[in-house]
């Protein structure tokens, strides 16, 4: 059986579209413990170690199965940048980098029997157009506390996708989890069809 390790529906949507059967088991991790000040310097590596991690929370539990974790870290300016908590702090981390450009890294790990077996990480590269306060009023009047849940305080495979001048990056890296090298790695371990 096929277990994703997150609560997260934009995850969840990416392995319903892509015809994945799964089951949720959200993983309970101390992220905040993973992200040294060490850690931090690195964006990449830190989003395939908490990927890792909540993969391996959930294999202890389920040792039989494949499981799926994932997580995703936004660097902006020199910096990582964390979920907004209001929408307040939204609105003015949405104004801080309006026409400049961000990165989501996006990390992916796949356990079994309590042991990572595979882990990879992508990026996406996002230019975000120098929206007016009109704009941004309005999309977070349209969005509301759903965009709570994005780190970016946006959800491109909505509304969201009006905020940006250019990407570049697969769409299922920028919602969360790079799909196509997780396919293949489901593949190559028989948890999915070949």
């Amino acid at each position: 059986m096929i277990v994703l390790a997150s609560a997260s529906a934009a995850r969840r949507a990416i392995l319903d579209q892509a015809g994945v059967d799964f089951v949720v088991d959200p993983a309970d991790v101390d992220e905040a413990a993973l992200k040294t000040p060490d850690a931090r310097r690195d964006p990449a590596r830190l989003s395939v170690t908490l990927a890792e991690a909540k993969a391996l929370d959930v294999s202890g539990r389920r040792p039989d199965d494949w499981v799926i974790g994932s997580d995703q870290i936004l660097s902006f300016d020199g910096g990582l940048v964390s979920k907004a908590t209001s929408l307040s702090e939204a609105r003015t981390r949405l104004q801080t980098m309006r026409g400049r450009e961000h990165v989501l890294w996006s990390g992916v790990a796949l356990a079994q029997g309590g042991r990572v077996v595979w882990s990879d990480r992508d990026a996406a590269r996002m230019t975000m157009r120098d929206v007016s306060d009109a704009f941004l009023d309005a999309y977070l009047a349209a969005e509301g506390e759903g965009l709570l849940a994005s780190v970016g305080c946006y959800r491109i495979e909505g509304r969201g996708a009006q905020l940006f001048a250019h990407v570049e990056g697969a769409q299922a890296t920028i919602m969360g989890m790079p799909l196509w090298p997780l396919l293949e790695a489901l593949r190559a371990h028989g948890a999915l069809p070949a």
